[in-house]
């Protein structure tokens, strides 16, 4: 496999540190003031040891606190340099996490059905970690060592030429070694990474599955399978430290390269009296500076290990693009709009088609009641509205508008979907309302709360919209969690086209009535799709549609298709409804 090319490390950086432009000014500023400092020091030293024997106390204890100046400075600007990094590398990493987490949002549902939640959780924010280093310490500890082994190389070249010679030569040796190694890991920690999602979307999967696995007797299995992948986790950590630790090695071995060219140069430079012993020392203390800023560097380049994989990971998944593609924007019509399906088919899995060749108009503000059993295509038929998934074959339209023409924003704008599996958070019931939008007031909710009627059911929770929900929407039953989702869909939303997959579970009166008022507010002026469950909402409505299979079996008046005997509606009521539509 390739390595994650330069270039690719390039633009992330500057595509992520381009906003933070002062910061960076900053940082730099701070870094170059740091290396002046770092490069002086020693200077001082040297001085020191020179004219101990000949100077007085008075000008050795000047050198002495211009050293202790210098080194306190050189102290408070490492230190700044920290902070800003660290503040630049939030800023970057969340940036990133943001960007990610967009993109994922807008790629198609077909991307979403094949990740599990524990594998997206550790490519949006695992991955990301891995870069924390990369975006704050890479470009400064390579560009800040660079800078560092140049200054000391020019400065010994002042001294003498054979030091400063002696000791590039050490340095390009030791870049070469180190910038050697730059390929060695990436492979590993790749692997290592995916590893580590597969591990970590199995437990999360495990966690959120536990009462069935422990009901179904599947505690062995969960744990081999555990082990498995623990195993197989194990095995490629041990392969990247591995090779980690050449790269560590490595450096060591530069060091003592470094001391050792540093005594060969000194002794010979002594002996024949070019080097004083504060010159010596001056030497040594340089190259000993010159191995550390190799040392980083070699440093950085494990990081960078660890981050190659991480990019082209994050690479690879920002390279995923939504094969539903932005039409022309066209405007949907003002008020309730028809919903039209011409010869439609569909499925989600290749030559599997779950909706045949549909045809019907539902005629705005008409409220139509699909019915259906499990996996007849009642879902598909929102799915397909909502532009979640084009048709194969076939237009869907909306007021004449095919939704592949349509604003996709305003589409969804609406349109509104209240499901049976009302996702909510665990949050405050405000929180779930707005979806923490803090620019809806709390007049805002309870004018739309009393607008559907649901006002007393409101007042009646204990602590109102401050009740906290727990895990998963815990604290509510799924009659009241599709309350909160249409109170949800107008607060949000402007919908002149609702569709609504009831609550099927039984409901106690007090909640069923409270449902039944908000259902009644609900489909006022507007077209309406219901996937009906219960036998008071067909009452309700104004047509009826039967699939079986994918295909339309029945379509027409509610109130006709009731009064026909042979009619397959009037035999799902007289063979109770609620029994055959799940």
């Amino acid at each position: 496999m390739v390595p994650a090319s330069l270039k690719s490390h390039t633009n992330l950086l500057v595509e992520h540190l381009k906003a933070q432009k002062g910061s960076v000014i900053l940082l730099a500023i701070f870094l170059f003031g740091d290396l002046g400092l770092r490069l002086i020091s020693p200077q001082i030293i040297r001085q020191f040891i020179d004219v101990v024997s000949t100077s007085t106390l008075q000008t050795l204890t000047y050198i002495a606190i211009l050293f202790i100046l210098v080194s306190v400075l050189q102290q408070v600007l490492s230190v700044c340099v920290a902070y800003v990094s660290g503040n630049v590398t939030w800023v970057a990493t969340n940036s990133l996490r943001n960007r990610l987490a967009q993109h994922c949002l807008y790629l198609d549902m077909n991307f979403h059905n094949s990740k599990t939640p524990g594998e997206m959780i550790e490519r949006i924010d695992g991955d990301i970690n891995a870069l924390d280093n990369f975006f704050s310490q890479f470009v400064i500890q390579i560009l800040g060592n660079v800078m560092l082994m140049l200054g000391i190389v020019i400065l010994l070249f002042v001294e003498d030429w054979r030091a400063g010679a002696g000791l590039l030569g050490f340095a390009i040796l030791g870049l070469l070694i180190a910038l050697n190694l730059r390929r060695v890991a990436i492979v590993h920690m790749k692997a290592n990474r995916e590893a580590s999602a597969n591990m970590f979307s199995f437990l999360e999967e495990c966690l959120a599955g536990s009462e069935d696995i422990r009901s179904n007797r599947a505690v062995p299995y969960v744990l081999r399978r555990f082990y498995e992948l623990t195993r197989s986790r194990l095995t490629k950590e041990m392969k990247s430290g591995y090779m980690i630790n050449i790269l560590s090695t490595s450096s060591v071995l530069i060091g003592a390269m470094g001391n050792a060219t540093a005594l060969g140069i000194g002794a010979y430079l002594y002996q024949t009296s070019v080097f004083s012993i504060g010159a010596v020392y001056m030497l040594f203390h340089y190259i000993n500076m010159l191995s550390s800023p190799i040392r980083r560097i070699t440093d950085q380049i494990e990081d960078l290990q660890r981050a190659s994989a991480s990019i082209e990971r994050v690479s690879d998944l920002l390279a995923i693009h939504p094969t539903l593609k932005l039409g022309r924007g066209d405007t949907l019509p003002k008020g309730a709009f028809a919903a039209v399906f011409r010869n439609v088919t569909f499925g989600y899995v290749a030559d599997e088609p779950v909706l045949h060749d549909l045809n019907f108009v539902l005629q705005p503000g008409r409220v139509l009641g699909v019915l259906g059993r499990t996996g007849s295509g009642k879902t598909t038929l929102a799915r397909l509205l909502l532009r979640l998934y084009d048709p194969w074959e076939g237009q869907v339209c909306v007021g004449e508008i095919d939704v592949r023409q349509a604003d996709l924003s305003e589409l969804r704008y609406r349109i509104a979907m209240v499901t049976q599996n009302v996702q909510l958070f665990q949050a405050s019931i405000r929180d779930n309302l707005t979806l923490f939008d803090d620019r809806i007031t709390d007049k805002r909710i309870y004018t739309v709360m009393d607008d559907l009627g649901l006002t007393d059911w409101l007042e009646s929770l204990s602590d109102g919209l401050d009740k906290e929900l727990a895990f998963d929407g815990g604290g509510v039953s799924a009659g009241e969690a599709q309350l909160l989702a249409f109170a949800r869909v107008f607060l949000l939303q402007k919908p002149d086209m609702v569709i609504l997959d009831e609550a099927s579970s039984r409901l106690d009166p007090a909640t069923e009535q409270h449902l039944e008022n908000a259902v009644e507010r609900l489909i006022d002026k507007r077209t309406v799709i219901v996937i009906a469950h219960r036998l008071a909402t067909v009452q309700r409505v104004d047509d009826i549609m039967i699939l079986d299979e994918g295909r339309i079996v029945e379509y027409g008046p509610r109130e006709k298709l009731e009064a026909d005997v042979t009619s397959r509606f009037a035999n799902l009521l007289r063979s109770d409804l609620e029994d055959v539509l799940v």
